[in-house]
């Protein structure tokens, strides 16, 4: 995948191939773009998440049982925190507490625990919305916050200032996919969502540059990896016109893809 990082003047030179740094998903607004402006659209994650062996995990030194509260941050954290207590033969007490970041996280809970409503508490986005319930038993209770090598930044700032009895133990990674297949693929468009996306694109290609290769973009903190690399950001969401990506690809297809 080859493509010089110059900055450029934008053209808006047709566009026929787009690339989504994403899995492909079962149904998506996508799939309308790729038939309104006869497209071909490709999915491939950049990322991918790997799990932290039994083995490796003992290391840290962290008994899961050992804790009365657990905080979970997203649905790997969950997955792998009851994986890792499979592996290591631990069962937690049915008093154990849980404190979901969201609604999703809490329902996805179910598959692992018997679900009651007074040991499991969960806020609408971020730790914030949790901050009522967690210091009510912030006396009583030691927490666990299962995390990838990434961390939990908010949650373990919101947890040191006020105070609580708390431990973060590393149980999954987000690491870079093999894109080697791709060497020789070039796209009109490369669609991308995360800083960690971007570290992939340059893992797998340190000489990556732009050439004719238009970089959409979703997020500030993505748009700031993308320029740290010197690339020419063409596509950007969300904007107050466009708040979402396939809205931002949208408005580029109809002034790059207009018929003469």
């Amino acid at each position: 995948m080859t493509a010089n990082s110059k900055a450029q003047v934008e053209t808006y030179k047709k566009v026929k191939t787009i690339l989504v740094s994403q899995p492909k998903p079962e149904r998506s607004p996508y799939y309308e773009l790729e038939k309104k402006y006869g497209l071909q659209i490709d999915w491939r994650p950049f990322i991918h998440v790997e799990g932290v062996i039994a083995k490796e995990f003992r290391k840290q030194k962290v008994k899961p049982d050992e804790f009365s509260a657990v905080i979970f941050t997203s649905k790997n954290s969950v997955d792998h925190f009851f994986r890792v207590c499979e592996e290591m033969r631990i069962k937690m007490s049915q008093e154990t507490k849980y404190f979901c970041l969201t609604e999703a996280i809490a329902n996805y809970l179910q598959k692992f625990i018997v679900y009651r409503k007074r040991k499991v508490f969960a806020g609408k986005r971020t730790i914030q919305d949790l901050a009522t319930a967690l210091k009510k038993h912030r006396n009583n209770e030691t927490f666990l916050l299962p995390c990838s090598n990434l961390g939990a930044q908010a949650v373990q700032q919101f947890l040191d200032s006020n105070n609580f009895k708390w431990k973060d133990a590393m149980m999954y990674r987000t690491v870079s996919s093999d894109l080697s297949d791709l060497s020789d693929v070039k796209y009109d468009v490369l669609v991308f969502f995360s800083p960690l996306g971007i570290k992939s694109l340059y893992e797998n290609f340190p000489d990556f540059s732009q050439d004719e290769t238009r970089m959409a973009v979703f997020g500030n903190s993505t748009c700031r990896a993308v320029e740290e690399r010197g690339l020419t950001i063409n596509i950007k969401a969300p904007a107050p016109e466009t708040p979402s990506m396939t809205m931002a690809l949208e408005k580029y297809l109809q002034l790059s893809n207009a018929e003469d």
